[in-house]
């Protein structure tokens, strides 16, 4: 047998081998691929709902009253009697200016009225003297007449006398300076034994009111439709909440206020609207300036389909999540979202009433893909979570 005949044979035998081979995995089951397992998934059932429906947003605080302490007479400034940062009340003194000369133009006013009123003496009396002798035709008409006269002029200038004291008495109150409303003292801007109000009125410190408090923020004009048409109350009610650098809140416990004031337009800048909430501050610890959470209560009346604002993925298609199917499957649902915060994100459509969203275990779901999946709704809906954190109007 020649050796090309060998080789063909050779290569005969090796194709029945691998035929043969192919044709066992085929019948062995253990060949066959292996469908992935079960996801194990947290679901929650969703349906329209009435919720007490919170919008959050960021804002700065403002004290409700800021006023500002200013000299109204000049001099020295000798003394400043509150420490920086102290709370004072209305009428309480703060700083006193050097008194000496307008006390001395006080003395000379009052000596000019005295003289004043001595002149007016005199000549009342020569009036009175010579009205008698008038009536009997012992002396001139006119003569009397030019005492009346006399007499009715230094009652005038008298009057201006006065009215120049009453300045003078003024001016000299002005160098005490007093807490116009009590509220919180800022830091002195002038130092005792500078010269204060020869140019201008010097700025001597700020007062700030801080009970209440208030709270601005800007929501997008949107929102703003969405406050105006859900509200249930004809004030809405807010909290307010102070986080630290790291987003942590400072004081467990919101301050409780409401919305006072929208403003009339909107900013053609950004879109937004500046709204205010004004908060109890009895403690005096909230200070303005404060980087602040405002939540604003909208309305527990309207019904909403609410799932938590985690779940909702985003890809080239939109918005969509992932529900699991009678076939305990996961099925992806496109949405549309409306409006959301850190506890609640709402579906406008494409979720029905009873759906089970998926809402654990996203990173291992895919469309089609197995699922083994546990009821959250008690724990995980969004009723659920604002029962916990306690959102409602009462609070």
């Amino acid at each position: 047998m020649t050796s090309k005949a060998q080789l063909l044979i050779l290569c005969f035998g090796v194709f029945l081998t691998l035929a043969s081979c192919s044709d066992d995995k085929k019948d062995d089951p253990q060949a066959q691929p292996q469908a992935p397992p079960p996801v194990p998934v947290e679901t929650v059932t969703v349906q329209k709902e009435a919720v007490p429906i919170w919008l959050e947003y960021t804002g700065k605080t403002e004290a409700s009253q800021r006023i500002e302490v200013r000299v109204r007479v000049s001099g020295v400034l000798e003394e400043i009697l509150f420490e920086d940062g102290d709370f004072v009340e209305e009428g309480q003194q703060l700083f006193r200016i050097e008194k000496a000369s307008y006390q001395a133009a006080l003395d000379q006013t009052l000596a000019v009225v005295e003289q004043g009123r001595a002149s007016l003496k005199l000549a009342v009396t020569d009036v009175e003297r010579y009205r008698p002798l008038v009536e009997k035709d012992l002396a001139p008409q006119a003569t009397l007449d030019q005492y009346i006269a006399r007499a009715d002029e230094l009652r005038a200038r008298i009057k201006a006398d006065q009215a120049v004291v009453r300045e003078a008495e003024l001016r000299l109150s002005y160098t005490d300076i007093l807490a116009p409303k009590s509220g919180r003292v800022g830091r002195r801007q002038v130092d005792i034994g500078n010269i204060v109000g020869y140019n201008e009125q010097t700025l001597l410190t700020t007062i700030i009111f801080d009970d209440p408090m208030y709270a601005y923020f800007n929501p997008s004009e949107e929102d703003f439709q969405i406050m105006r048409q859900h509200k249930s109350v004809d004030v809405m009610p807010a909290k307010i909440r102070v986080p630290d650098n790291r987003g942590h809140l400072i004081k467990r416990e919101a301050y409780k206020g409401k919305v006072d004031f929208g403003d009339n337009r909107v900013d053609s800048m950004t879109g937004t609207i500046t709204m205010r909430a004004i908060v109890d501050n009895a403690e005096h610890d909230l200070l303005e300036g404060t980087f602040v959470y405002v939540d604003v209560f909208i309305s527990d009346q309207a019904k909403f389909t609410m799932v938590p604002p985690g779940i909702v993925m985003e890809d080239q298609q939109g918005s969509f999540v992932y529900i699991v199917d009678e076939n305990s499957k996961a099925k992806r649902v496109n949405v549309k979202r409306g409006f959301e915060s850190r506890y609640y994100l709402q579906i406008t459509d494409g979720l029905q009433d009873g759906a089970k969203v998926i809402v654990s275990g996203l990173q291992k779901v895919s469309e089609g893909r197995g699922v083994t999946a546990t009821d959250a709704t008690d724990t995980k809906s969004v009723r659920a979570v604002m029962q916990q954190q306690k959102m409602t109007v009462t609070e």
